[in-house]
């Protein structure tokens, strides 16, 4: 059983900063691209930010120059480290990887973790 738990999540006033990671854990073969997502009340879950597995980097537009996704390869884990927040930041945000199992080691499936909540207001 593979799983992402995330984690960093919380409250924060605007223009402070938090670091999410995500880290997967079991029995896992290789990790491809890792990507992060945020879905705000309401709204449909958007893409934030995407890291492959040789380091290419995008961002959604409007967190530009405010967020930074990295890994750790040795660690499993994705970060997004987040600066200057927003209110309309606010949403849960959810952690998505293309993971291959020992089991099955050709087959690399999407996976998502539990989410973590993300609430910037004064």
């Amino acid at each position: 059983q593979v799983q992402l738990v995330e984690s960093g999540g919380g409250l924060v006033q605007p223009g402070g900063s938090l670091r999410l990671s995500c880290a997967a854990s079991g029995s896992i073969f290789g990790i491809d691209r890792m990507r992060w997502y945020r879905q705000a009340p309401g709204k449909e879950r958007e893409l934030v930010a995407r890291i492959t597995i040789n380091g290419e980097i995008n961002y959604a537009d409007d967190v530009k120059g405010r967020f930074t996704i990295s890994r750790d390869g040795a660690k499993n884990t994705v970060y997004l480290q987040m600066n200057s927040l927003k209110p309309e930041d606010t949403a849960v945000y959810y952690c998505n990887a293309l993971i291959a199992t020992m089991s099955r080691p050709n087959t690399y499936l999407a996976l998502w973790g539990q989410g973590t909540l993300v609430t910037v207001s004064s």
